[in-house]
């Protein structure tokens, strides 16, 4: 018995540490009183394209009352920097709700987080 404990924590132990869901970031925002959850994916490695900025490609996910919407495509940010920050959008009406979320997303240690998030029509800050 001993020896199949052993053997059981070996093979964990000798697992990739990483996962899916380590490259990802999640954030719930609320949003004309509704949580409305947003997960940022990063896809692969950051490609330096010879200037001063980086590719990461992503996924993003949100969903809100029963409802997703996801996409997926490359942001770009500024190389060499410890934090560097982008603008995207996100139209809500996939999710059920009215308007569109400016986001200003942060990529920081291979991650992207959402760092701030505008609603409009109205210039209603969420975060």
């Amino acid at each position: 018995m001993a020896l199949r404990i052993f053997t059981v924590w070996a093979l964990l132990a000798a697992a990739p540490v990483r996962s899916v869901a380590a490259d990802c970031t999640q954030e719930t925002l609320t949003v004309q009183n509704t949580p409305v959850t947003i997960v940022y994916c990063v896809t692969g490695p950051a490609r330096h394209d010879g200037t001063t900025e980086i590719f990461v490609p992503f996924s993003v996910r949100y969903s809100a009352r029963g409802a997703s919407a996801q996409r997926a495509g490359q942001l770009h940010f500024l190389a060499d920097e410890g934090v560097s920050r982008v603008l995207s959008t996100i139209d809500l009406t996939a999710v059920n709700l009215a308007g569109t979320l400016h986001l200003t997303l942060a990529y920081s240690r291979g991650l992207v987080h959402v760092e701030g998030a505008l609603l409009t029509p109205g210039a209603i800050t969420i975060k």
